[in-house]
């Protein structure tokens, strides 16, 4: 079985991300997604909501999807990293094939990401086409390892956390159901999570 790997943030998670694991298992390049939450010890991020609740919200997220999962790998009391995450999961599933899912605007400085050598020649990448960065050029950049990236038609929506989380601290989270399930929406309000103090 082919397990397509889902990182990200997910501060929160919306249709878009659904979209993609659908789309990427509707046209058969991969039979299973799952998503990776990434941990509040990550350095980058520090906006992140606590653990408990993204992971939450991504249960609420794929509680219909039989072929979607979650892994808690990444929260821990350190940062984990892409390349051990992967690692960790080929341990778990020794029988699959477990391809890391990235669009071109993660994959532009994928060079950049820790141990970016051992993580590019020990896996393949399924690659999600945004509008920013062309595909082409990062292919060139890369080429010592194309072969580990799979192309996909998938071109997801612009749609983005960032913005929806502006939309919440501008007291529009009702117009939010078009672009985040309802069961989310109903989590976010509740907990008043996003929301100006």
């Amino acid at each position: 079985m082919k397990i397509g790997v889902f990182g990200g943030s997910f501060n929160p998670p919306h249709f878009m991300h659904l979209n993609i694991a659908k789309s990427l298992i509707e046209n058969h390049y991969v039979e299973k997604v799952i998503f990776v939450p990434t941990g509040m010890k990550y350095e980058y991020k520090n906006n992140l909501l606590p653990n408990e609740d993204r992971y939450k919200m991504l249960q609420l997220l794929i509680k219909n999807e039989k072929n979607m999962d979650i892994s808690t790998n990444e929260f821990q009391d350190q940062v984990v990293y892409t390349y051990q995450t992967l690692d960790y999961l080929k341990e778990k599933y020794p029988n699959d094939e477990v391809l890391f899912i990235c669009g071109t605007d993660n994959l532009s400085y994928l060079d950049k990401w820790k141990e970016a050598e051992y993580l590019m020649s020990h896996n393949k990448f399924i690659i999600i086409k945004r509008d920013t960065n062309p595909i082409e050029p990062l292919l060139e950049k890369f080429k010592e390892y194309k072969d580990h990236f799979i192309e996909t038609n998938i071109i997801p929506d612009g749609m983005s956390s960032t913005w929806i989380r502006e939309q919440i601290k501008e007291g529009k989270i009702d117009s939010l159901k078009e672009y985040v399930p309802e069961e989310i929406v109903n989590y976010i309000k509740e907990n008043n999570l996003y929301q100006e103090s």
